[in-house]
């Protein structure tokens, strides 16, 4: 885990044209995408080594977040009311504990601003050099770690996964869909941008989205 320092972050969405900033509190953030090793871990499901975990749901991903914290100790972060997400709920059955320590999934302010550490342009550094994308990933997931982390040493921001993040993306207009950062191993250059969101609903699995485990350690006495 590679911890954040606080700071602030302006979010736009270029769909409504709109921006807004927030002020980010520091947190930890791990310095990769999980990998299916560490997912097999926590869960038992097959050992896929450092290949990013994929095909996994919101709705999995809080729960890996649970089951990680509860295996090293930590309160769990989520209490989950529901197991379904049947309907289109924006809070989807769960509830975020803000004062447990244990294992979740940043905020898409955390997020954004973790990815620019400090940087103010779409991308921390030469997109090649940086992520895997549609041109120089052979249309395929690759191990994490491989290309320049960012300042703050974290690989991956960009490219190879889309990462969940807690927020529901717009819940007046889409529901409980929730939001995805990063850029993926299929996507064009555009699109692995530190700006760029996605959404889709929290009962999905698609074979380009993971996670990034985030924590907020408890404040020394």
């Amino acid at each position: 885990m590679i911890t954040v320092p606080g700071g602030q972050v302006t979010l736009t969405d270029r769909r409504t044209q709109r921006s807004w900033t927030v002020d980010v509190a520091p947190y930890l953030l791990a310095a990769h995408p999980l990998t299916q090793a560490a997912h097999a871990q926590a869960t038992g499901t097959p050992d896929g080594g450092r290949l990013p975990a994929h095909s996994l749901s919101w709705w999995d991903a809080v729960r890996y977040c649970n089951a990680l914290s509860l295996q090293e100790g930590f309160t769990p972060a989520y209490h989950l009311h529901d197991t379904t997400d049947d309907g289109d709920d924006p809070d989807g059955g769960i509830t975020w504990d803000r004062n447990a320590d244990g294992y979740r999934l940043p905020t898409e302010a955390e997020w954004e601003h973790a990815c620019r550490a400090g940087t103010a342009g779409p991308r921390y550094g030469p997109l090649d050099d940086i992520a895997w994308h549609r041109g120089n990933s052979q249309e395929r997931i690759h191990e994490v770690a491989t290309r320049r982390p960012n300042p703050w040493g974290l690989y991956d921001m960009l490219g190879n996964i889309w990462e969940w993040c807690w927020d529901v993306y717009d819940p007046e207009v889409y529901g409980s869909y929730r939001v995805l950062k990063g850029g993926g191993w299929y996507d064009p250059h555009w699109s692995c941008r530190t700006s760029v969101r996605r959404r889709s609903h929290p009962t999905l699995r698609i074979e380009d989205v993971g996670l990034r485990p985030a924590r907020t350690p408890r404040p020394r006495p």
